[in-house]
């Protein structure tokens, strides 16, 4: 087996059930990677931007679960950016068949655990 791999996990709150999705995939012994939840239910202050900065720059890469909710998702916004500042790999997955949401600047693939883990394999 390959070595792990630590995966932040990007979405927007209201996809809360798609991230507890992959959250258990990560518990599966046989998971390439680790999984990081930063996710809050308090505004995004400045100290949560330097925890969610920290555990970004200890990632090997940052998977973020792209559905219409994320284009109003301020959060989320900011951790996909933040993700580009730091030069960190980030790559998208459609959370639903029937929804194709485009996130400018951000490359999704089809949601397949074959996919997450050729793009993980490959960080």
């Amino acid at each position: 087996m390959a070595e792990k791999k630590v995966i932040f996990v990007a979405f927007a709150i209201e996809d809360v059930n798609i991230r507890d999705m992959i959250k258990g995939q990560s518990l599966n012994t046989d998971s390439p990677f680790e999984y990081i939840d930063m996710s809050v239910k308090e505004a995004y202050d400045e100290e949560w931007k330097k925890k969610v900065r920290t555990r970004i720059l200890r990632s090997d890469g940052v998977l973020a679960i792209v559905t219409k909710n994320s284009l109003t998702s301020s959060g989320q916004k900011w951790e996909i950016q933040c993700a580009k500042e730091e030069g960190i790999p980030l790559k998208g997955i459609w959370a639903y068949k029937d929804d194709r949401t485009d996130l400018s600047g951000v490359n999704t693939m089809i949601w397949t655990w074959d996919n997450i883990a050729t793009w993980i394999d490959n960080l």
